[in-house]
């Protein structure tokens, strides 16, 4: 994870190239989202984005494709009010796992067993007939 700011913007490159994958999160994770849009933050700075959570105090967070494909998220975390680790840690671990499921079944696997560990961690179990 880098960050780079730009005025109030912090922007946080992410692990992230699959967009309706993203999509698919973003809306398991309960944000709604418009697509092809603007990213609100400080004193009305401004910036461009494929996804972005529209917030109610103005502060949005956005998710747009990076120079080497992968997304990067943009936001003014401290005035949204978000914590920004836990933010981005949630995203990237459905993103892991969805991909994981995505994955999995395009090469013909099924999922047989799903479960979620006492520390969090998710367990999947694959199999296929040969």
């Amino acid at each position: 994870i880098a960050n780079l700011t730009m005025s109030h913007f912090t922007t946080i490159k992410v692990q992230i190239k699959n967009s309706e994958i993203l999509a698919d999160v973003l809306t398991e994770l309960g944000h709604k989202f418009e697509t092809d849009t603007q990213v609100r933050g400080y004193r009305g700075d401004k910036t461009n984005a494929e996804y972005v959570i529209r917030r109610s105090n103005s502060y949005d967070i956005g998710f747009r494709k990076g120079n080497d494909d992968n997304y990067e998220i943009v936001a003014d975390f401290s005035a949204a009010g978000i914590n920004q680790s836990q933010f981005v840690n949630e995203i990237q671990q459905k993103y892991a796992h969805q991909m994981l499921l995505h994955t999995a079944t395009t090469q013909g696997y099924s999922i047989e067993a799903e479960e979620v560990m006492e520390d969090g961690t998710v367990r999947v179990v694959v199999g296929r007939w040969i």
